[in-house]
Formats: C-alpha cells, sequence, structure tokens
C-alpha cells in the first residue's frame, strides 16, 4: 500500500455528514438550518482539513519574505518571478516552502524562482484560511470587467457568476454549470483604462473561483497555495504573452488539421467512412478529417480494431490519403480488466495502474465494463502509454482523440473515481497523492503521453491530439472542443464565448460541435451553426448515437450550400488563420480574441458575444433564429472598420469586417490542404488607416515537420501606402530561410461598402494602385452596396423550419418558454408533459435543472411508473401573465392525458415573495363519462425533477420526517421510499455543501403520500407522490409546492 506524501500540512478530511450514508436521529419536527448544520460547518461548507499551525510572516522592503511565524488572514507576501511585472504571492514565506510543485508552469522551476526586479505589485491579495481552506481576494477599481476562468458556460463578460474547477463529463451542460471538463484557475481582469491583470491561483485541487462581487476576485481551495499575478499591462494581449511566458504556447498544428474535420458517434465500418470522405468531394465541399469514435474497436478495447467492420484500418486510411482527408482514432483511459488483452496484461506487468486506499488497482465501469486506469502521474506509465501509441500509429493514424479522460466512470454518483485512489505520483509532480489532487490534470498528463507517443511514431510529421479533459497549460500537448453540447440556439450563441474564453485562458485551439451533440439540429441552426463555427480556431461537426444525419449535406439543398459557401471561406481564409497559430505557437498571442480586444477601453465592447476577432478581421454573427447577421446592428469598435466579402454574401453567413491599417493574405479556394500549392496564386485584402497605411504578415513553411524550427519557413511582412492618390503594396521585411515562390499577387483595396479596386502583380515586386476621385470612389461604394443587396436577395436562406421529427415520429417544439422574475429564470417546453429544462437562480448562478428537450428536467406522470399516459403528448400553453406593474410571473399549462383527464399545472413566482418558485399541478377529470360513475381510472400525481448536482461528492438530502427523526442522507446509488411517518414534514432539502447553498422543496403533506429519493450519475430525483386513486370532476389529485434557495 502506497504512502501519501505528507508534506503539505493541509490534507483534507471527510466532511462529517458524509461518512453515513444514511443517519436517523432524534430531534425536534422542524429545525433550523443551524441546527442541521453545526456553526464550524456554516461558516466554511467544503471539506475540512485538519487544522494548519499558526504562523507569522514579516516581508522585506524589497519584497522578498522572510517566514518568521503563522498568520491566518493578512495580506499575502510576494516575490517577483519570471519578468517584470509577474510576481507570486504566498500566505507565508513556510506556505510558500509547502507548496506543490506546479503543473501549469512550462517550467516549474520558474515559479520558484524569484528574480532581481524591486518594482513592488500594484495590487496585493488579502488571504484568511480557515478549516484547512485559504480564501484569497483581491479588490480591483470599480469598473472591472472579469474574463477568462477557461472552459465556462454562459455569459462572456463573467462579473456575477462563480465556478469550481473540477473536471466533470457534463453531457448536455447549460449555461449555469459550474464545472465542466477542464480546469483553468486564471482570470482575466480589464480595468476601466483598459490595461489588464491576470490571477492564476496554481493549484490543481479544485478551486472557487467567484466573480458575484463587482471588481472583486475571489479564490478558494485547500491551502496552501501561489497566487501568480501578471500585471497590469497596457493590454490583454500582453497579458496573454507574459501568461505564455509561463505555461507554454500551443503546439504548433500540422496545417490540415486547421481544415474541416467532420465526426459522428459513430461512422461504424471502413465503408460508412470512406463513403462520407468520398461525398465531401462529390459535393465539392472542403473536408480534410474523418474522425472515428469509439465503435471501431472490438468491444471497446483502446489500440483494437474491430476486424468485421474494420478489417484493414491501414487500407482504409490510404484510400482517405488519396482524396486529401486524415484519420483521427479516439483512445479512451479506461482499460478493459480482461486477461489475456495486451494492453492489461503489459499494464498490470508494468504496476501502471491507479490503485485504490488499499493497494489494489482501482476497478471502474466504462464503456468496455470493469476498467483499470493508467497512473499518467508517473513517468513509468507515461512511457508504457507512449510505446502504444508510437505502435498504434502503425496502422495509419494521423491523430489522436483522447476522451473520457476527465476521468468519467460509469454507474458513479461523482461521474469519476473516489478521491481517496492513490496515484504514485513522480516527486516533481507532487509525489503519492490521492486522487483530489491530480484529478483536474489527469487529462493533461494523458494528453501529454499520448502527443510524446505520436512523436515517437514519427519524428518527420507533427502530433496531433485533441483532448476533453485538461488543465491549464495543456495547450502544449493538445487541442480541445467544448464538450457533449446540445444542439439547440441557446449552445450555438454560448459556443462563441466558450472559444474566446478558452483562448483567453491559454488554449487558443478549440471550437464547439458544429450543430449540437446532443438532439437532432434543424436546418437553419445547422447551417447558421455551420457559418460561423468555419470560423472558429478549430472547426469540426460532431454529433451522437441516435440523432439524424448531421453532415452539411443533411438539411437540404439549401443548408448544404451555406455549408459550403462557409467551408469556403474557411479554406481561403487559411494562409491568414495557420500565420495567427504561427504567432501564437511563438509568441503566445491569441487566434481568435473578444471584439473589445479591438479597443480595451471601450466599455461598450466588453458585453458583446455575438462577434470575434481573428487578428483583425472582424466576423459578426446571428446566434439566434430570427434575423440574420445582416439585418442585426453589430456594435463596431471604433475607427476603421471595412466590409468585405467573396462575392459569397447569404442571409445565413457571418458578415465581415477588416479593420484600418490592416494586410488580410487569401489563398485560393481548395478542398482540402494538401491541394494547394506555394505557387498558387496569392491574394492581399488592403484596408488602409486613417494616415493611409496598412501591415499585415504572411507565415509559409511545409505545413507539417519541424523544418521550421531550423529556418525553412517564409515569414513575409506585406506593408501599403498611399501617397498622392497611389497606394503602393510592398514587402517590407522578411525572415526565415525559404525562397520566395514565383507566383502571382492578386491586391484587392477596399473602400468601404464592400466596394474595392484590384491589381495584379509578382509577389516580391511593388505593385501599384491608383486611387479613384471621392466621387468616383462613391459611385463603386453604391455600385457595391446595391450588388450586395441583390446577392441577398437572390440567395435561398434555409428554411425557417423549427420542428423535427422526434424517435417516435411525435412533433418535438425547440423553443422554450422563457418565465423570469425575481430570483428565478424557468425555461419551460410545452411538449412531453410540460417539462422544465432550466431552473436557474439568479442571486445564487446555481442552476438546479437543466436538461435536454425529451429527457429528464420537471416532469410529472398520471401514474406510477416512468413515462406513463401523458409524457408524449404536447401541452397547450393556456394562460400566461407577465410581469407588468409588480404583477406576478406566471405560465398555466394544460396537457390531455386520456380518458377525459388532463395534467393542469401552474408555474409561478409570486408578486410578494420573489424568492419562491411555485408549481400547483392537479390531474384534473375534464370529460369522463357517465358509464363510468363519472370517476376516471386509477390514477397518481407523481412529480419527478431530475436535479442537476454541481459537486456530487459533495451533496446531501436532509430533512425531519414526522416521527421527530432527522435524516442526513448522502449519494449512494439506487432509491429510497419514504411513507407514513417517515415521510418529511413537509418540507426536504438539497445541500450543496462546495456552493455553500441548498435547494428547499415545501410541501403540502396532506397532498403527499409518498416522498421518492433516486441517486443518478451526477443527478437525484426528489419525488413527490399523490395517493394512487381515481378522480372526478369534483375529486381532482393535487400537489402544490414550492422551491427556495438559501445560504447555509
Amino acid at each position: 500500500m502506497a504512502l501519501i506524501n505528507t508534506r503539505s500540512p493541509s490534507t483534507p478530511l471527510q466532511f462529517p455528514l458524509l461518512r453515513s450514508h444514511h443517519r436517523r436521529i432524534r430531534a425536534p419536527l422542524l429545525l433550523p438550518l443551524a441546527r442541521v448544520f453545526p456553526q464550524s460547518l456554516l461558516s466554511h461548507h467544503l471539506f475540512s482539513p485538519l487544522p494548519r499551525r499558526r504562523r507569522l510572516a514579516s516581508r522585506m522592503g524589497n519584497g522578498v519574505s522572510v517566514a518568521t511565524a503563522d498568520p491566518t488572514a493578512g495580506k499575502m507576501v510576494f516575490q517577483p518571478i519570471l519578468e517584470e511585472g509577474v510576481f507570486r504571492f504566498d500566505c507565508s514565506g513556510n506556505d510558500r516552502d509547502a507548496a506543490f510543485p506546479s503543473l501549469s508552469f512550462a517550467d516549474p522551476k520558474a515559479r520558484d524562482t524569484p528574480i532581481p526586479v524591486h518594482k513592488a505589485p500594484e495590487y496585493v491579495p488579502t488571504f484568511e484560511c480557515v478549516y484547512g481552506q485559504q480564501k484569497v481576494e483581491i479588490k480591483l477599481p470599480s469598473g472591472t470587467s472579469f474574463y477568462g476562468t477557461g472552459e465556462v458556460s454562459g455569459q462572456l463578460e463573467r462579473t456575477g457568476k462563480r465556478v469550481f474547477t473540477w473536471n466533470t463529463d457534463a453531457w448536455g451542460f447549460g449555461p449555469g454549470t459550474t464545472s465542466l471538463y477542464q480546469s483553468h484557475p486564471w482570470v482575466l481582469a480589464l480595468l476601466p483604462d483598459g490595461k489588464a491583470l491576470g490571477v492564476l491561483a496554481d493549484t490543481t485541487r479544485r478551486c472557487e473561483i467567484d466573480l458575484r462581487e463587482d471588481s472583486t476576485i475571489r479564490l478558494t481551495a485547500a491551502a496552501p497555495y501561489p497566487i501568480i499575478t501578471f500585471g497590469p499591462f497596457g493590454s490583454p494581449t500582453e497579458v496573454l504573452v507574459s501568461l505564455s511566458h509561463a505555461i507554454g504556447t500551443i503546439f504548433m498544428p500540422p496545417k490540415w488539421s486547421l481544415g474541416y474535420h467532420q465526426c459522428r458517434w459513430s461512422y461504424d465500418s471502413a465503408d460508412k467512412v470512406l463513403k462520407v470522405a468520398r461525398t465531401f468531394r462529390e459535393k465539392g465541399i472542403p473536408c480534410d478529417v474523418i474522425w472515428m469514435d469509439i465503435d471501431y474497436m472490438d468491444g471497446f478495447r483502446c489500440f483494437t480494431f474491430d476486424h468485421e467492420r474494420f478489417p484493414s484500418p491501414k487500407s482504409m486510411v490510404n484510400d482517405l490519403h488519396k482524396i486529401g482527408c486524415q484519420a483521427i482514432w479516439m483512445l479512451d483511459p479506461g482499460i478493459k480488466y480482461e486477461e489475456g488483452y495486451f494492453v492489461f496484461d503489459s499494464g498490470s506487468k508494468n504496476d501502471v495502474w491507479i490503485q485504490k486506499a488499499d493497494g489494489k488497482p482501482f476497478v471502474g465501469d466504462v464503456w468496455p465494463g470493469p476498467c483499470v486506469f493508467p497512473d499518467f502521474t508517473q513517468q513509468k506509465t507515461r512511457s508504457w502509454w507512449a510505446d502504444l501509441v508510437k505502435d498504434f500509429m502503425s496502422n495509419g493514424v494521423d491523430g489522436i482523440w483522447n476522451d473520457m479522460n476527465e476521468p468519467a466512470v460509469f454507474r458513479t454518483i461523482t461521474k469519476t473515481m473516489p478521491e481517496s485512489n492513490i496515484h504514485r505520483g513522480d516527486d516533481e509532480l507532487g509525489g503519492c497523492q490521492n486522487h483530489s489532487h491530480y484529478h483536474n490534470v489527469y487529462g493533461m498528463l494523458m494528453a501529454r503521453s499520448t502527443y510524446e507517443g505520436m512523436k515517437m511514431g514519427c519524428r518527420t510529421k507533427r502530433p496531433f491530439v485533441l483532448t476533453r479533459a485538461g488543465f491549464i497549460g495543456s495547450q502544449r500537448y493538445a487541442a480541445t472542443w467544448t464538450g457533449d453540447n446540445l444542439s439547440n440556439w441557446e449552445h450555438l450563441h454560448m459556443s462563441i464565448s466558450m472559444v474566446l474564453q478558452l483562448g483567453l485562458s491559454g488554449q487558443p485551439l478549440s471550437g464547439p460541435d458544429i450543430g449540437g451533440f446532443a438532439g437532432n439540429a434543424t436546418a437553419k441552426l445547422f447551417g447558421r451553426w455551420m457559418g460561423v463555427g468555419a470560423l472558429f480556431p478549430f472547426s469540426r461537426g460532431h454529433t451522437e448515437q441516435g440523432t439524424v444525419d448531421h453532415e452539411p449535406w443533411s438539411f437540404g439543398e439549401e443548408c448544404e450550400e451555406v455549408c459550403r459557401l462557409a467551408l469556403l471561406r474557411r479554406y481561403r481564409l487559411l494562409p491568414h488563420i495557420y500565420t495567427l497559430f504561427y504567432m501564437s505557437h511563438m509568441n503566445g498571442t491569441p487566434v481568435a480574441a473578444p471584439t473589445f480586444f479591438a479597443d480595451p477601453q471601450d466599455s461598450r465592447l466588453r458585453t458583446v458575444e455575438n462577434s470575434f476577432l481573428l487578428g483583425p478581421l472582424l466576423i459578426c454573427s446571428s446566434t439566434g433564429p430570427d434575423q440574420s447577421a445582416h439585418e442585426l446592428s453589430h456594435i463596431l469598435p471604433k475607427g476603421i472598420w471595412l466590409p468585405f466579402d467573396f462575392g459569397d454574401s447569404h442571409p445565413d453567413l457571418p458578415t465581415l469586417f477588416l479593420q484600418g491599417g490592416s494586410i488580410l493574405p487569401i489563398g485560393p479556394p481548395i478542398q482540402h490542404v494538401g491541394e494547394a500549392k506555394a505557387e498558387d496564386d496569392l491574394s492581399l485584402f488592403v484596408a488602409l488607416d486613417k494616415d493611409g497605411k496598412a501591415a499585415g504578415v504572411l507565415f509559409e513553411d511545409d505545413g507539417d515537420g519541424y523544418e521550421y524550427t531550423k529556418g525553412d519557413f517564409l515569414l513575409t511582412y506585406y506593408a501599403a501606402e498611399l501617397d498622392s492618390s497611389v497606394v503602393t503594396v510592398k514587402v517590407s521585411k522578411t525572415e526565415g530561410l525559404r525562397k520566395r515562390p514565383k507566383r502571382v499577387l492578386h491586391v484587392h483595396l477596399l473602400l468601404g461598402g464592400g466596394a474595392m479596386i484590384n491589381s495584379q502583380g509578382t509577389d516580391g515586386d511593388e505593385i501599384h494602385i491608383i486611387v479613384p476621385s471621392e466621387s468616383e470612389v462613391s459611385n463603386l461604394v453604391a455600385e457595391s452596396e446595391n450588388q450586395y443587396r441583390a446577392r441577398l436577395e437572390a440567395a435561398k436562406p434555409i428554411p425557417d423550419v423549427d420542428e423535427v421529427s422526434g424517435v417516435k415520429g411525435i412533433e418535438l417544439s425547440k423553443i422554450p418558454i422563457d418565465l423570469k422574475s425575481g430570483d428565478w429564470v424557468l425555461k419551460i417546453v410545452p411538449w412531453i408533459g410540460g417539462r422544465i429544462i432550466s431552473m436557474m437562480h439568479i442571486p445564487t448562478g446555481t442552476q438546479w435543472l437543466h436538461s435536454r428537450v425529451e429527457r429528464d428536467g420537471y416532469e410529472e406522470y398520471s401514474g406510477t411508473e416512468y413515462r406513463s399516459s401523458g409524457c408524449s403528448e404536447e401541452y397547450k400553453v393556456v394562460g400566461r401573465d407577465l410581469e407588468q406593474s409588480g404583477e406576478e410571473e406566471s405560465l398555466c399549462l394544460e396537457g390531455d392525458v386520456g380518458g377525459g383527464l388532463i395534467i393542469r399545472r401552474q408555474i409561478s413566482i409570486p408578486k410578494d415573495d420573489r424568492k419562491i418558485l411555485q408549481i400547483d399541478s392537479s390531474i384534473v377529470a375534464q370529460n369522463v363519462g357517465a358509464g363510468s360513475g363519472g370517476f376516471s381510472r386509477l390514477v397518481c400525481l407523481r412529480v419527478h425533477p431530475t436535479f442537476t448536482l454541481l459537486h456530487p461528492s459533495e451533496v446531501l438530502v436532509t430533512f425531519t420526517s414526522i416521527d421527530g427523526l432527522m435524516h442526513e442522507i448522502s449519494p449512494e446509488p439506487g432509491e429510497q421510499l419514504f411513507e407514513g411517518d417517515l415521510r418529511p414534514n413537509g418540507e426536504w432539502m438539497l445541500v450543496d455543501k462546495c456552493t455553500g447553498v441548498c435547494l428547499i422543496n415545501r410541501f403540502e403533506l396532506s397532498q403527499v403520500s409518498k416522498c421518492l429519493l433516486h441517486w443518478g450519475t451526477g443527478t437525484v430525483n426528489l419525488e413527490l407522490w399523490s395517493e394512487e386513486r381515481p378522480v372526478s370532476k369534483d375529486t381532482p389529485l393535487r400537489i402544490c409546492h414550492e422551491y427556495e434557495v438559501k445560504q447555509i
């Protein structure tokens, strides 16, 4: 049995209330919160570690700290590190010595090495250590805006939000989900004057990032850990460059990986893969990569192939290569526990598995069934995995997809392995620790091992790895995507902010599943998503099993044409996009950036969410179904922004603007990256600034391999200048040893309104363009605007169809009804029992319900069985009272459940208590025949909410039953039914200790005969059942209940 490294004085103890799965304690009938939770737990709701030794610290005048004793609160002590403007803060010198090694820094020693800088930091954090938790606070000037925090859903500007860094398999996440697949304990603060400050909590543990108070950053995690600040610097770009000096830059991607990727779960045979790839070519839709999900494997065993469906993977890949397509294959961390399976046998021989506390390998269920998991915290494990990857590449593997590496584990409440599991980590990573220490870096370490294995497998090609889970610094090894999103307009809109937040957190190569992973996209949704998704740094379409086809040609000819135009745009822009990645790789600059990067001082731009920058290129999109991009009033940065296109204007495509002072390199329209040749014509789009000048840059190399590191590249700086009505375009500077290709250079000088004048010559020579007179320019602009309107009118917009067929042919309404008032925001879909698919509590930022249209959420049934009558019928909205002049917000729905019965539900937020959400439901006999005596069949009203557990390992349900016993129930798979005197005495609470809040469900006891508690995977059902009996017009069944959220 391994011994855990005890270098940290803050090893956490288990929360006392979780030691028993279900405790019953004699208690009064009604208990206030203070009686349910001891005061010590109320004051700090996270796990309570051992008390910290008391220390005191003093700081010398030069900013270098000397530990003398132990404070529990105060200002943090600092050291300058890395470069000027970067500071490390600790609670004391002793805490500095006790901190774990950095796994975010590319060179961990840089975090621990002070530099001779005598400048003091402008902002000094304060700290408080309570029950082993280090709470840090940084107060910034009023009007500061917050960004970053890594992979997060919801709004772009993060003020008012709180997230927790705990990598989670978050299928179907919503805007209020607080933990997704990756952890970036990082905040980018944009100060009122446009300067920026970066804040990194350098801990691998679960970390609370609380931005709910204006201009205040609060960070909480297990002590001790250092805070690293970057700046303030003159712009957010400078902060990101400085951050990259700490955590490293993006790996240089092979150029083909910047083309379009097509994926689904799953293309289940080699024949299907080749058919999809060939269809792209036949239809003239660009594509570079086809992906293989888990069904290519033999029984989901990693590093194997199903020899019936994929009899010769290498032959299939050769056929793909012939038509310019690459192949990417999935590898998960879960290795089937099966003797005779070569991966399991070799891993067992090398002793590479994560262990339980008793020293035996941990076994958990994933796709293959019982699985063991490699311990990537050990060098020997990483080398073992890298060797497997190296051999795997001989099958024709161009790239590898690491999925399920949070790590996800099935049939567990927490969706992952126990935090008590043991990692026998290398000393330089932190030594032997439990899983709670290494959980957030597991995916990054797996991606690192995969990346290193690919390099070993082919030294002449750059690896391409995509990882679902990650940590700040993962960009050194892998790209990422934003996880299992939903096919709806909300997720289309969120996808822009999510890509931007990852870029602002050091990961520039990301994108969403275009069209949405879960559920069926409509034609308009898919086409609009492709329009903007084709311009994301990583562009991939993907969908899950059981959905309709989600290829670009799957939604009709109008959508197919939009997808073709969108992807041709991407491929024309590839010279520019590839250059942006080279600059990001070399300097740490962003690839995609929020619009406010164009003018950080302009407060109007700080919340803009439907546009973004690719360098000087501004993309303005429509992320809603009602208006096209050209119909929206986009907020543009100050200065010159000139619209342009490639003659491809379309109502369902974004509009493009080029910033004055910029030159944009553009290539020819191609079907795949391999089709491009160095001698192809090159185009430059030129937008002059107010001084008549412009500049741009183009990077060129082989598109793969490492010869560019030896000087085999060409970096060309182009310049344009207006002098006496003549614009001269020339090469102002070059870098690299590669010779300039002999090619035609086309120059397009933008005039405004989409108008341009063109010239051409030889690349490398000066090209002169005579600028027309003002009146001639006005005529050209007017003519161009007329042509633009004509193209839009002639284009075939994607049909405005908002309904798609469900699995059983039911027409599903995709548009939810919003109910918003007081503390609550709800989304209700009038289908399948009038499901509530989102229940957001605004003051705490907690989303208690989040589901897709056809599954989970809040439902009601007319019988004791799930999916009973009433759950496939569409509910009719029979009334709605909107909030006006202080009136309450309410919604009334009715659904016909057959036999003359309806389920009626009134959802309301009372005007006299906006903290309460009320639901009044009943089964009513509307038309029961006389032959039945006026009574219906036997029915039961079953209230069935599926609440999302934001932190599954830190929740419990508590209540006092009628008999006076207090119940504290922690997660355990299965159901518990409470009847008679064991029923909650009118209320029960779902408590989340991590967020420090509870959801209270109160109900009329006389209406509820049973209460059922069911723990699922990351969910819990708190059900209320009426009695089971026939109903008549005079004797309906009714359950009236309410929800309220309180701090604990």
